[in-house]
This record gives C-alpha cells, sequence and structure tokens, in this order.
C-alpha cells in the first residue's frame, strides 16, 4: 500500500564510510549567516512542542540559511539525475521500451502483485465488514481469465485527476473499524496529462490496468482517452509549457466544454501552452488575454483521445518553466501545502506523505518514485542507510547535519528537514497522527492528519521508541558522492 512499505539495509563497508564522511563534512544550517540578526521567532504556539508562528512561514527558515539562493543542481544535472533514476530504479516505468505485445503470464503477474485481499479482516465505511459477496465481485471484476495469451498493448493520455486502485472498484475498505480515512485500496492517483499504458480491463468495462511512468494500478476507464503510441507519448514533449507551481491550480470554468472546465492540476503537473493562439480567438467562450492556452486531453465518447484548447487563468500559480531547485524554491514550495488535509494514496484530491514531497520535488523538475518504500531505498539518489543495529549517535549525528531538503525515513513515513533552531531539528510533513513526548515526558498523540511543522527530536513513534531511533534511510538531492 502507498506509504507503508519500507526497507533498512547497510551499503556495502566502502560506499556506507564515504556517505558517513561525507555526512560529517556537510554544513550544518542552523544558524543565521554570519552578521545577520537571527530572524523574530514570533509568538509561541500551543500544543504543538516547541513551536513558534515565525516557524510556520518558509521566509522564517530562509532566512537562517548562509545562501538560500545557492543552486543545488543546474537543469543539465537534473536532467542525469533523472536519466539515472528511469536507468537504476525498479518503481520507475519506462512506457516507451515496452513491446507491442505482453504475455499473459506478465499481465496477470502484475495485477496479482498489486490486487491481493488484505489478510486483516476489513470493514466498509458504515462500520460493518465487508460482505463475502463484495469480495467475490471484487475479485471477480479483475477478470483474470480473460487476459489473452499476447496482451497488445494500447497507449492513452490521464484527462482528470483520477484514483488509482488495488481492486477495479470503488468500495472502500478499511482494517481499523470506524476509522474511514486509509482505504486500503486507494493506492495513488495520476494527473491531466499523464501518459499510461492499458493492459487489461475489468469484466464490467468500466476499469483499465495501467502502468504510468511511476505505478501500476486500476483506474476509471472514463478517466483515459486511448491514442496511438505517438501522440501519447509525444505530448508534452516539446514546449512552450506551464508547470503548475501552486499546490493546486484550476482552468478557467467553462460551460462550452465542461470536460476541462475547473480542472485541478496539482504541483508539478507540466502542460504544453498553444503560444500561437490567435489573440482575437476566444477560447471557450473566453478572451485569452488573461490567461495561458493550455492544450489538454480529452476523452471522446467513443474512448478516443482528442487534445483541445483550455484557459489557465494568470491568477494561477504556474510558471514558463520548472523552478530552480534551490532551498528556498524547496522550502517554500513546501509550505504550499501548508495545513492541507492528509489523504492517503492521494485520496481527497490531496496526497499523503510521500505524495507530498515527490510533488515539491516534481516542481523542480526532479522525478522520484511514488511510494516510501521505493524512494527510502532508491538507487538513484544519495542515499545514507542505517541498520537495526547501528548506535543511537550515528542516526542523532546524521540528523544534526541535515540540510534544508533532505528526505528522512522511518517505516512507512518521509519528513522533509527546513532546518535547525536551539538544539532542534525541524521538519515538514503529511502525517496523519503524530506523537511527541510532553512537558512531563508522557507521550502526547496527536491527530495531525495534513501537513505539518513539527521538531523531529520529540517526535515518539511508540512510549519508548523516538522517530530518531526508527531512521531507516535519508535521502538528498546533491551531486552524487563519489564512489
Amino acid at each position: 500500500m502507498p506509504a507503508c512499505r519500507v526497507r533498512a539495509g547497510r551499503p556495502p563497508l566502502p560506499r556506507a564510510l564515504a556517505l558517513l564522511l561525507a555526512v560529517a563534512s556537510l554544513p550544518v544550517f542552523a544558524a543565521p549567516a554570519p552578521g545577520v540578526a537571527a530572524p523574530d521567532p514570533g509568538a509561541p504556539l500551543p500544543y504543538v512542542v516547541g513551536l513558534h508562528e515565525a516557524y510556520l512561514t518558509p521566509a522564517y527558515w530562509a532566512a537562517r540559511l548562509p545562501d538560500a539562493d545557492a543552486v543545488i543542481l543546474d537543469r543539465a544535472r537534473i536532467a542525469a539525475q533523472n536519466a539515472r533514476m528511469r536507468a537504476e530504479d525498479d518503481a520507475i516505468h519506462d512506457l516507451r521500451a515496452l513491446p507491442a505485445q505482453l504475455p499473459r503470464a506478465q499481465v496477470a503477474a502484475a495485477i496479482q502483485a498489486l490486487s491481493a485481499w488484505p489478510g486483516k479482516p476489513v470493514f466498509g465505511q458504515d462500520g460493518q465488514p465487508i460482505a463475502a459477496a463484495q469480495r467475490a465481485q471484487a475479485v471477480a471484476n479483475l477478470a483474470l481469465a480473460a487476459i489473452p495469451a499476447q496482451r497488445p498493448l494500447r497507449y492513452g493520455l490521464v484527462t482528470h485527476r483520477a484514483a488509482l486502485r488495488a481492486f477495479p472498484t470503488r468500495l472502500r475498505v478499511f482494517t481499523t473499524q470506524g476509522d474511514t480515512d486509509i482505504d486500503r485500496f486507494q493506492e495513488s492517483a495520476l494527473f491531466p496529462g499523464d501518459a499510461v499504458a492499458v493492459l487489461h480491463e475489468s469484466a464490467d468495462g468500466e476499469w483499465l490496468f495501467v502502468t504510468s511512468e511511476r505505478y501500476s494500478a486500476w483506474m476509471e476507464k472514463r478517466f483515459v482517452g486511448i491514442g496511438d503510441a505517438a501522440t501519447v507519448l509525444g505530448y508534452g514533449q516539446r514546449g512552450p509549457y506551464r508547470v503548475i507551481t501552486g499546490a493546486t491550480a484550476f482552468t478557467a470554468y467553462t460551460p462550452e466544454e465542461p470536460r476541462v472546465s475547473r480542472l485541478q492540476l496539482d504541483m508539478g503537473v507540466r502542460l504544453p501552452v498553444l503560444a500561437d493562439w490567435p489573440q482575437d480567438k476566444t477560447v471557450n467562450g473566453q478572451q485569452a488575454h488573461a490567461g495561458y492556452v493550455l492544450q489538454l486531453p480529452v476523452r471522446e465518447a467513443d474512448g478516443q483521445l482528442a487534445l483541445v484548447p483550455a484557459l489557465l487563468p494568470r491568477s494561477q500559480d504556474s510558471a514558463a518553466d520548472y523552478l530552480p531547485l534551490t532551498p528556498r524554491t524547496l522550502l517554500t514550495q513546501a509550505f504550499k501545502f501548508l495545513g492541507e488535509r492528509y489523504g492517503w494514496g492521494h485520496d481527497y484530491d490531496t496526497r499523503d506523505c510521500s505524495g507530498f514531497v515527490s510533488e515539491i520535488y516534481r516542481s523542480v523538475g526532479v522525478l522520484m518514485p511514488r511510494n516510501t518504500s521505493a524512494q527510502a531505498v532508491s538507487p538513484a539518489l544519495d542515499r545514507i542507510a542505517f541498520d537495526p543495529a547501528d548506535p543511537k549517535t550515528r542516526r542523532s549525528t546524521a540528523v544534526t547535519q541535515l540540510q534544508v531538503g533532505d528526505l528522512v525515513y522511518i517505516p512507512g513515513h518521509v519528513m522533509m528537514a527546513i532546518g535547525h533552531v536551539e538544539g532542534r531539528t525541524w521538519v515538514i510533513h503529511d502525517t496523519a497522527g503524530g506523537s511527541w513526548a510532553g512537558p512531563d515526558g508522557t507521550r502526547v498523540q496527536a491527530h495531525l492528519n495534513g501537513v505539518s511543522v513539527t521538531p523531529l527530536e520529540p517526535m515518539m513513534a511508540s512510549d519508548t521508541v523516538s522517530y530518531i531511533d526508527r531512521i531507516t534511510n535519508i535521502q538528498r538531492l546533491r551531486a552524487k558522492t563519489p564512489e
């Protein structure tokens, strides 16, 4: 399931030693630049331990850096990093490399790897156990027996923000009776313009099993326009573009073309612009001078793909290209999600912890795996791995050396470092829960349930185990550490 599978491991000794030495040599951004007054932390806030008003602004953390606008990786190095990710990380799928046909066994194996019924008892939204008939219907809808011996691939573009599901059903399933936040069939989401390869269709004809660049799962057929490979894989590969730089943006409302009316576009989505659109020609009933004319995919009545114009108002947060990868950018982008409701597997039209960090990095053009389990161990990132037998001092030392944008993984969760203040390391993360040691030493169990700013050191995984004790990996986007 999304954001829950993490494997800890120790790299070979030379690599581990090199990484440990690299960490020790990194600058610590714990204080403002010399000669610059420390920014005012503002009034203390209740509840979250150590939190002050100013900590909830990206400007506060940027002001503490010696050079918040230093470029971490330029465009050429980001392109090289993404090429490395596609070449080295098995969680990333190259749709262009797929054969024209897939054998039945390969398609069935891909579906069965995902569509496994939970081993624990599961409940519906009404709190009642999922009935045997409901389970049987969901399993039958997989239509595994209908997979042909050789499955010709089809390609499509996603036309609307769409859920990726473990089974071809809208049935919401929960492992905790009465807790309807974490739907165990919710895997992730795809966004307008995402390319997919179609591997299979459900028995009821309403769902497609698709492979996208970062995930394979079931999605509703009504959100995919089927086209030829050249059109689908070539979509948006040439500029000019608009990159969504807000947490979300929306196309203009249009009754003339409801398929692209008030369409949600999430951070990092990059869409082609029709730059030569005549200024005197309206777009879906509206003159275009106050917006950008996007070319968006839609699904026709016969299921085929079409590309139509749509307006993105200039008031919506977007840019002509990916943002520069700097500490200030990472802070600014992360804080645009502050207070957003936690959405397991991109549920609720929001995102979860791994979706949160990957979309921050997507706004600067960096490709990352979808889930924490894959992000944490990606061989394409500059990884510092921790073994359960490592002494606590090794984790604690690494925490004191965290830099803005570093990603800290514990089983099932990821946090982004934002800075250090008075001996505490602070993170921003999208979390369903959260707990910390209170002033009297007892654990305060919170229900943060959204994007929150917290200190790392007091955070507790249980009454006796801290988050720091459970760190499995730290990943950072920097020039690769030499082997």
